[in-house]
């Protein structure tokens, strides 16, 4: 099954990496075919509100987003990862989710043609990590991935977060929250 990874990290080898890579093990061992992809290295325009994508469902912005739009529709699951700033998911993140758009726009379009087929085993599935301990710190990104989910086209295939990851490699050292996080991988792929 065909799985494609974002890390919404500016960071290489981040505590959200470290988190999104111990359930992408989970994901391969349940036989997933991983594909990740660090936001940060694309080039990815912010929206531009223009409204090209309401009329036809592609985006009109040339830029890395136009690779992403096929292997998100391709993929059986997309899974998102972000650290947490200031209660929301990164720049980089919230990037590619509003760029999302236009496939909203183009299930939409589909739609009226009746020629939208909903696919209930496509499925997204959100990884966060956040420095805090606020009791709706993930309150924020977990919406925001629930309708970027349904944009792709994707039911919510549920989340896998971890507060109180304060400085660098804090992640790496909690090996009972990576078990965990692995086991939530393979359970994602059910």
């Amino acid at each position: 099954m065909k799985v494609l990874a974002l890390s919404g990290s500016p960071r290489k080898k981040g505590n959200t990496e470290t988190l999104l890579r111990a359930v992408l093990k989970g994901v391969e061992a349940a036989g997933g075919e991983v594909e990740l992809l660090r936001l940060y290295d694309l080039r990815i325009q912010p929206c531009i509100g223009c409204g090209g994508c309401d009329k036809t469902g592609g985006c009109v912005l040339e830029d890395d987003m136009q690779e992403l739009y096929p292997k998100i529709l391709s993929s059986q699951r997309v899974i998102l990862a972000s650290p947490i700033y200031f209660y929301g998911i990164t720049a980089q993140a919230k990037a590619f989710v509003d760029r999302c758009q236009a496939l909203w726009n183009r299930k939409r379009l589909q739609a009226e043609k009746g020629e939208w087929r909903k696919d209930p085993t496509r499925k997204g599935f959100l990884v966060a990590v956040s420095a805090t301990h606020g009791e709706k710190v993930f309150d924020g990104a977990i919406l925001t991935a629930k309708y970027a989910f349904d944009a792709m086209g994707m039911g919510y295939g549920g989340e896998f977060v971890v507060k109180g990851m304060d400085g660098r490699g804090a992640m790496a050292k909690d090996e009972a929250t990576l078990a965990l996080a692995e086991q939530a991988g393979r359970k994602f792929m059910d």
